[in-house]
């Protein structure tokens, strides 16, 4: 190796980086185009090679080994794209003129196809250009690698690069045998350079380059009409070994001594703990979601080791310092909270790139083969886990809202929970927020694609829904106890006896296969234990609320009639459940109250009316005298004759 300076130069991890975000996520190829037009202006003027100023052409000098920077490669590497990225631009415009000229007639249509040919032409020439510098890009790499200044891995990429660039020209000129052969051997690169990576981040990179590639090998596979052309895997194996080292110098070599250089690399830091569900890899082939998930492995990590930290404090005091040990629980859980917020915090920033990456997915047109897990099995995957530790982390903070309950009841040996025990009143309503927030949170997890395509999982996400529903119930119970409210009490106490059966029914037929129970981590443990206690609970705290009803106003549903007149000793045994008129009972039994008298001015205006009321029905009682009898002597007619008939003497 020379004395010269090193050059680390990762092409494939800077067109990642700036395609993803300068357009090409969205097929923005204006957007990128442009990116990259400013991005070898401002290289130009930073290395000194810039052509001159206004019309005046100055011819720049060969890039000189000896003196040659990172920066001249960025400068080649940028040039290339920014051509590929305006012969993509020019493509996609002829695709459209040629749509418009299918539906025009006449003369439009003629211009249409002219304006397609010409773009398609212009497409192809920028195309060539950019061949040209990846190729001039190549070189300058393999001088630099021969003189042992550049790192296998570095030329491997700037290799594949070029291959992919060649293969995808050849593609679009309709030369699918060199194509299929270019691609292939970019394609065995990437796997190798797979194999090879230090880092999980290095590794997704490879992949996702080598999934970009897949559907074009694929489809010049397809026009060859080659036998089993859906199998990428098989044709990069059978063609790549027999062309690679044709197409690339010293190709084995150049393998041989990747394997060397990335020896023992899969101990470093920047692994990716596997990713399992059902027993199954979920594949990770994004490196801006290595990233984020290395975030969530490292929080991960943390809560762990602050668990086990919390475990051997909570062992190491003697049985003369127990008295300490209930605030160090209190402040154990607290920092248990803290560890879950960076957490949830990382995973936010997961499931938004995952989400993004779905989008890109479904705008470029794309899809994954069939029976594979694509980007929207990660996205959901990342949802699940997402919403899992944000239940684990409510009902974390419920049970640390519940210590100071727990604590006056051990202070108050001997009473029960319905008893006065003094606690926040606010305490109750923002455990019932808190099981709002996991009911939120497990109806959106039983909504997910991978939660429903497993029934034993669906069923055990039900289980904990309805569970949830009666705690809620329970606890909401005791926010109306202490406003005297026994009836609403009393209705919730009875919803939650009802959900609670409808868990059960659920939970005996999975006890043992119950995936969340038997999950890493278990973020909602559930069994029937659980369900027994809260039950004996109900049952207790359901008596103690009608007790406390009868004690306050004999079980009237309100409180106004048992407060102005008390029930007489028959009634509260005969009809203890009937509201009663008392107004009327008093009346009838000679106890009605004494009316209110009154006053002087009112009298005096009501005495007229009396008066006149009184006078009336005087007039009325001497005008409306007894009717006479009629005399025997006007009696006759038919009545006289037949009065005999009618019982009349």
């Amino acid at each position: 190796m020379s004395g010269k300076p090193q050059i680390h130069f990762q092409a494939l991890q800077i067109a990642n980086e700036q395609r993803s975000v300068y357009g090409l996520r969205y097929n923005d190829y204006e957007r990128y185009r442009k990116h990259c037009y400013n991005r070898t202006h401002r290289l130009r003027s930073s290395l000194k090679m810039t052509y001159g100023r206004g019309r005046e052409f100055k011819k720049l000098p060969p890039i000189n080994l000896e003196n040659i920077k990172d920066g001249h490669l960025q400068l080649l590497l940028f040039e290339a794209e920014r051509a590929w990225a305006h012969s993509q631009e020019m493509h996609q415009e002829s695709l459209k003129l040629a749509s418009i000229a299918k539906g025009a007639k006449g003369a439009a249509a003629e211009d249409a196809q002219k304006k397609s040919s010409s773009n398609r032409k212009h497409a192809t020439r920028r195309m060539r250009r950019a061949i040209h510098w990846a190729t001039q890009l190549l070189s300058h790499c393999q001088a630099l690698y021969a003189q042992g200044r550049l790192p296998a891995e570095d030329l491997a990429q700037v290799t594949a690069y070029t291959l992919i660039l060649n293969g995808r020209f050849l593609r679009q000129r309709y030369d699918f045998e060199d194509a299929l052969v270019q691609l292939c051997v970019a394609r065995n690169l990437l796997d190798s350079l797979a194999a090879a990576a230090s880092t999980s981040r290095e590794q997704a990179l490879a992949v996702a380059f080598a999934d970009e590639i897949g559907p074009e090998i694929r489809h010049c596979a397809h026009e060859l009409r080659r036998d089993k052309a859906y199998d990428v895997d098989a044709l990069v194996s059978e063609v790549a070994p027999r062309h690679r080292n044709a197409l690339i110098q010293d190709c084995d070599a150049l393998l041989a001594r990747l394997g060397k250089e990335s020896g023992g690399a899969a101990e470093e830091r920047g692994k990716l703990k596997p990713l399992l569900w059902e027993g199954e890899p979920v594949p990770i082939r994004s490196p801006e979601l290595v990233d984020v998930l290395l975030k969530v492995q490292e929080a991960e990590e943390k809560l762990v080791q602050a668990r086990k930290a919390d475990v051997k404090s909570s062992e190491a005091p003697s049985n003369g310092e127990k008295k300490g040990k209930g605030a160090h629980g209190a402040r154990s859980k607290r920092g248990g909270v803290a560890s879950y917020d960076a957490i949830l915090l990382a995973l936010s920033e997961a499931e938004d790139v995952s989400r993004k990456l779905v989008e890109s997915q479904k705008m470029s047109g794309a899809t994954a083969a069939a029976g594979t897990r694509d980007i929207q099995f990660v996205h959901a995957y990342i949802v699940y886990q997402l919403l899992s530790r944000r239940v684990q982390r409510d009902l974390l903070l419920m049970s640390t809202l519940l210590f100071q309950l727990h604590a006056a009841q051990k202070s108050h040996s001997g009473h029960s929970k319905s008893r006065k025990v003094q606690v926040d009143a606010r305490l109750y309503p923002a455990i019932v927020k808190l099981l709002d927030s996991v009911l939120q949170s497990l109806e959106q997890m039983r909504t997910l694609t991978i939660v429903d395509e497993s029934p034993d999982l669906a069923s055990a996400v039900e289980a904990r829904l309805t569970f949830t529903k009666a705690r809620r119930c329970y606890y909401l119970a005791w926010c109306y106890a202490p406003l005297k409210k026994y009836a609403e009490t009393l209705t919730l106490t009875q919803h939650a006896s009802l959900h609670l059966r409808e868990c059960r029914s659920m939970l005996e037929g999975m006890t043992e296969t119950d995936p969340i129970n038997n999950g890493k981590p278990a973020f909602y443990p559930l069994s029937l234990a659980d369900l027994d206690k809260l039950d004996e609970e109900l049952a207790l705290d359901s008596a103690a609320f009608k007790n406390d009803w009868f004690a306050y106003n004999g079980g009237a549903p309100d409180a106004e009639s048992s407060k102005t007149y008390k029930k007489p000793l028959f009634f509260d045994i005969a009809v203890n459940y009937i509201n009663l008129d008392m107004d009327r009972l008093q009346e009838r039994a000679g106890k009605a109250p004494t009316k209110v008298e009154a006053t002087p001015a009112a009298a005096s205006q009501q005495a007229p009316e009396k008066k006149a009321a009184a006078s009336k029905a005087k007039v009325e009682e001497v005008e409306r005298a007894a009717t006479p009898e009629p005399s025997a002597q006007a009696r006759g007619g038919l009545g006289s004759l037949l009065g005999g008939w009618w019982g009349r003497k």
